[in-house]
């Protein structure tokens, strides 16, 4: 499985973590749009297109960005 992911590895992960805090980050009052949306996802009510477009587009960063520290931490023990 891990081979599996080597266009995880063509993402240079300096650009990744700056885009995923400022995406994730964006806009910082009065709180960050990823935690306002995931709020709304616990509570049942994100279900507006562009709250569930702005929790994709403000998230999926911050998913890349958490797997692929994952995945070179799996990588560095295989090694």
């Amino acid at each position: 499985m891990v081979s599996d992911m080597k266009w995880l590895d063509k993402i240079p992960l300096l650009p990744l973590t700056m885009i995923a805090l400022l995406l994730g980050l964006a806009p910082m009052a009065p709180q960050p749009h990823v935690v306002e949306k995931l709020t709304m996802l616990t509570q049942g009510v994100l279900s507006k297109p562009i709250d569930i477009f702005d929790l994709f587009l403000h998230g999926t960063p911050i998913v890349l960005l958490i797997l692929k520290l994952v995945h070179m931490g799996l990588m560095s023990r295989q090694k």
